[in-house]
């Protein structure tokens, strides 16, 4: 059994965390193939969308792992998601299920309640993501108020810094939302910090994209 998890960018901490996830849900006995490619979001990042040299090295990433014997791929970075969902005809057809990691998480935040704050360090990842729940809201008959939180001179600081800005951040808009959804893999370690110190649900996406990607291993009969 082999699960490809694709990245656009990341850290060794978000690889740790995703990887420990997985594991947690599939097995120590499954391999893993990481596939990497940073320019994807550079790109993406510098034009302010997913452009269509962005989406097809992205869909090439998929395309290699399936070349590579994956059973499943796990999509992690949700500025290029709406490139997952576009894939979906083409992954039944393949036999080869392509895992959002954040859709799921979007779900139980809808589930959680009408006002959902969305965290995220840049911009090409919060309107992505905000689609995504204004998505999954309408499969379930639920409306929802969305509050933009976006943090401005985030990307790239170091943990420390990262964590105090998202908390920070948190406070100012925790007033205004039922629920905070972290937006990047990346925030996820701050996800019980905002919880204790704010007192707010807050959701980040690793462990909602392990546990679909093991229904989806379930689905093939491989787990």
């Amino acid at each position: 059994m082999k699960a490809a998890l694709v990245y656009t960018s990341t850290t060794p901490e978000l690889i740790e965390l995703v990887e420990r996830e997985v594991r947690k849900n599939i097995g120590e006995e499954a391999e893993l193939l990481s596939l990497q490619n940073p320019e994807i979001l550079a790109m993406v990042r510098d034009a302010g969308y997913v452009t269509p040299r962005a989406a097809a090295e992205l869909i090439s990433m998929y395309m290699d792992a399936v070349k590579q014997g994956a059973d499943v791929i796990l999509n992690i970075c949700s500025s290029v998601g709406e490139v997952a969902d576009s894939m979906q005809a083409a992954a039944a057809y393949l036999g080869v299920p392509v895992v959002r990691i954040d859709e799921e998480m979007c779900r139980e935040a809808v589930r959680r309640g009408n006002r959902i704050a969305v965290l995220a360090t840049l911009p090409t990842t919060l309107e992505p993501t905000k689609n995504t729940v204004l998505r999954v809201a309408r499969e379930m008959g639920r409306q929802v108020e969305l509050v933009d939180g976006l943090i401005d001179g985030a990307f790239g600081l170091d943990q420390d810094s990262f964590r105090r800005l998202l908390l920070q951040k948190a406070a100012e808009i925790k007033e205004k939302a039922d629920v905070i959804l972290l937006a990047q893999g990346s925030m996820a370690y701050v996800e019980e910090d905002i919880c204790r110190e704010h007192g707010i649900t807050t959701l980040s996406s690793p462990g909602f994209g392990a546990v679909e990607l093991k229904k989806a291993l379930e689905k093939k009969g491989l787990l």
